[in-house]
Order: structure tokens, then C-alpha cells, then sequence
């Protein structure tokens, strides 16, 4: 069975991807309105909701330890830096965390690409390093889960009988997403889920199929997981309008902007991002009238990472479209799709009451838990 997330705006949210001071408001990610979201998710059957790491967002383990109370089944997707504090620390947290929730949290480890943003950290390690750090940092994390205390001696970390004070039951499940080489390495050596972002078929199969092969040869296997935005409606015609809306709000300062910004980066996936528009001729002449320009892929539209950095794809459509590009990504192997949308609330419970449902339908996701109240609406 396919397990769908969804993602919680600790940035903010909004109606528009890029909102400007005259455009539409945005929304503070107080606890009340993250409890929102976090209660919708709750109710209409997704698995975990990924919370994002960096100076722009709301710290993520304060953030989602305060929304356990308000939740009954939603787990907790917690990205963070490993660089920034001690493996031994991290591994005490997530214990903690997942006996307290009653096994309700996952780790999203983020090494970084981004000099400004490491530098505010202090953290001036260049690439290379950050990544060996990275996977130094699992080594001792898991080994602090241990059933005895764990001695490690490496180039970045040096711990003596590291330990919880019990072992974590279930031990949380630690995800790690790069598309680079180094990035590779360390996830098939110490990932539990490799996460990508969103691409045409044709781009991230080959992916797959060489982490499988990295993988393997650390006598590991791994499961995978796709990040995309949505837009899904009962018709196809709704989901382009809305897109069409979206698109309509990015001002060529903030596209600008965005592309001088993905023009100096330091990450290989924001690199891929950037290519699925850069070759575009109508955004190189700034003609952005027509949001199926933007159409990569059947239902696979890249105009969010115009202005947004990261995940930079959507699908958007039908649900029933939208659902056939699940069953398709999910038949080249991956089996969690954390999804977002603009904004986050309302579009939860757009994916919820229709693709969710779809999905259902078609056995590709879980029937709604016994504790999950149903849907209060339902298309025809």
C-alpha cells in the first residue's frame, strides 16, 4: 500500500506560491492554524505530515511535539540539519519523542546545499564533507538506538557507551533525499526512505534504479518517496484554471529573482529543478499566459519552482488524472508521495475528500482508520 503525506507550512502559507505585499495575505504559522492542518490531515487519512528545517520555518521539533495533543494517528515527518547538534542529542530526541507520541515520529535528515543558510548555522563545512558527516551522523544516531551502549571513533564524531534511556519501539524510520553522488552514498548505506523530488518518469526511474544497485551493495535495500505539490479537482478544467491562477500571481521580479537565486546553487536537485524550466522558451521570453506551457509531463506542471525553491513540480488535474500519475510513479517503485498544495488547509481537504478516495478505490491506499472520522463531502 502507497503512503500520501502531506506537508506543514511552519513558513507560513498562502493563497499564491510567491505573495506579494498587494497580493493575498499570508497566513502566520501560529500553532492554532497548523492545528488546522494538522487535525484535516488527521481526519481524512493521511500518514505524516513533513515538517521543513532552516531559518525561514518555525523550529520543527517544538513545532510538531506541541500538534501530538491535537492529532490521534497523524505521524510526524521532522526535518533537521544533522550537522547542528550532536548525533547522540538527536537519537535522545527521536526516542523521546516516540515513546511520549506513542511511536508518531520519522526523521528527515537534511545535510544542506545552500552557503548563506549554512553560514547563519555556522556551519562552513564545504559539500563534500557535509555529506560524509551526514552519514558518520546515522552511524551513531542508530547505534545510540542500540540495544547496548555504542563507542564510535570517525573523523567527525567520537562517542563513548552513547545511549537512550530506552530503546525507541518502533525505531524511527530515517528518511534522506539528494540527488547528487554524495547524497546517494550515504542513503543507501543509511536511509530507511530515499526521497526525491518531483521529475518526469523518464528522470527519476534511472534514479531508482541506480540507488537499488548502491543499495544493494551495502546489503541494504530502501524504499522511496516522490515530493510533488497538487493541484487536483473533480475536472481537469478546474485543476488548469486554478494553476492558470497560480501562475498568474509570480511577477517577473520574484521569477527574477528565484532564477539568480537556483543560478549560484549549490544542490544538485535545485539544479534539476531549475532545467525543467530553463530550457522553456516561452519563460525565457516571459510569455507566462498559458499555464499547460509549463506541462513537462502529462498532469506534471514545473510552474511552482519559478518562484519556490526545492520542490518545484505539482500534479495537477483530475482526480482521477491525478491518480493514474500516482499508480504510474508508484509502479517505478515509489511508495510515499508527500504532497502540498496552496493553501495547505484548504487543498488537504481537496486531496482528501477526491484523490484520496480514488486511491482507495483503486487499492493502491488504505481504507480511512477505525479512529478517523469520515468525510464530511463527497464528489459525484
Amino acid at each position: 500500500m502507497l503512503k500520501i503525506h502531506w506537508f506543514l507550512p511552519t513558513g507560513g502559507d498562502s493563497r499564491d506560491v510567491s505573495p506579494s505585499d498587494d497580493g493575498s495575505p499570508v497566513r502566520p504559522p501560529t500553532i492554532d492554524y497548523l492545528s488546522q492542518i494538522a487535525r484535516a490531515c488527521d481526519q481524512l487519512g493521511f500518514d505524516a505530515v513533513l515538517t521543513p528545517c532552516g531559518t525561514g520555518c518555525e523550529d520543527s521539533w517544538i513545532t510538531t511535539a506541541m500538534l501530538v495533543p491535537q492529532t490521534r494517528r497523524l505521524r510526524f515527518l521532522v526535518a533537521f540539519r544533522p550537522g547542528l547538534l550532536s548525533p547522540t542529542l538527536a537519537a535522545q530526541m527521536a526516542s523521546t519523542y516516540q515513546r511520549l507520541s506513542g511511536g508518531r515520529v520519522i526523521v528527515n535528515l537534511v545535510t544542506g546545499a545552500e552557503p548563506r543558510e549554512l553560514a547563519r548555522f555556522g556551519d562552513y563545512a564545504d559539500k563534500d564533507a557535509r555529506y560524509a558527516r551526514t552519514g558518520e551522523f546515522i552511524e551513531v544516531m542508530r547505534g545510540a538506538w542500540g540495544a547496548e551502549p555504542f563507542d564510535h571513533e570517525g573523523p567527525n564524531y567520537r562517542v563513548e557507551a552513547a545511549t537512550t534511556r530506552e530503546q525507541p519501539t518502533p525505531q524511527p524510520e530515517i528518511y534522506f533525499g539528494g540527488a547528487s553522488e554524495a547524497a546517494e552514498v550515504v542513503a543507501a548505506a543509511g536511509a530507511d526512505v530515499y526521497l526525491a523530488w518531483g521529475e518526469p518518469p523518464e528522470m527519476v526511474a534511472e534514479r531508482v534504479d541506480r540507488m537499488r544497485k548502491l543499495a544493494a551493495d551495502n546489503g541494504r535495500t530502501v524504499r522511496f518517496g516522490i515530493r510533488f505539490h497538487t493541484i487536483a479537482r473533480p475536472t481537469s478544467e478546474e485543476a488548469w484554471a486554478e494553476a492558470g491562477r497560480l501562475q498568474a500571481g509570480m511577477s517577473p521580479e520574484a521569477i527574477a529573482a528565484a532564477r539568480a537565486d537556483f543560478e549560484t546553487t549549490q544542490s544538485e536537485g535545485q539544479r534539476r529543478m531549475a532545467e525543467l524550466n530553463g530550457a522553456r522558451s516561452n519563460v525565457t521570453a516571459g510569455d507566462l499566459s498559458d499555464p499547460r506551457s509549463l506541462e513537462i509531463y502529462p498532469n506534471v506542471w514545473s510552474g511552482i519552482g519559478l518562484v519556490r525553491g526545492g520542490a518545484g513540480t505539482a500534479l495537477v488535474g483530475s482526480f482521477t488524472e491525478v491518480a493514474d500519475r500516482i499508480a504510474e510513479y508508484a509502479a517505478l517503485g515509489f511508495e510515499e508521495f508527500i504532497l502540498s498544495g496552496y493553501p495547505h488547509l484548504e487543498e488537504a481537504w481537496w486531496v482528501g475528500e477526491g484523490l484520496l478516495p480514488e486511491l482507495r478505490r483503486r487499492g493502491l491506499v488504505e481504507e480511512l482508520p477505525a479512529n478517523a472520522a469520515a468525510p464530511v463531502f463527497h464528489f459525484r
